[in-house]
């Protein structure tokens, strides 16, 4: 057996623009949202201390309900995506005129 040993992208120099902050929450609830829908689909359902044999999980509410810790969970995952797309130099903007549009908002 080989020893893994994770390679990240460098981001420690990256910053995010305070103006993603929204940005960030909602990529932190879609992710969220998409972790739901698979468990859901694979027979999950909510209560209240995670049981693999009967699929049960706390956290098969909606986002607003989770605790801060999970919250904050989604955020740096959304975070570190966010600055390795930099990192590897994209740019992440908002496009006003389409603001919205294509999110159901």
């Amino acid at each position: 057996m080989t020893t893994y040993s994770p390679v990240t992208i460098e981001t420690s120099r990256v910053s995010l623009d305070p103006d993603l902050e929204a940005l960030v929450e909602r990529l932190a609830q879609n992710n969220h949202d998409h972790w739901a829908c698979k468990r859901i689909e694979e027979g999950w359902r909510y209560g209240s201390k995670r049981n693999d044999g009967t699929k049960e999980h706390p956290d098969l509410v909606p986002y607003e309900q989770l605790p801060e810790s999970e919250k904050e969970y989604d955020r740096k995952t959304v975070i570190e995506a966010l600055k390795a797309i930099i990192a590897l130099g994209y740019e992440v903007r908002k496009n006003p005129a389409q603001a919205g549009a294509r999110y159901g908002h």
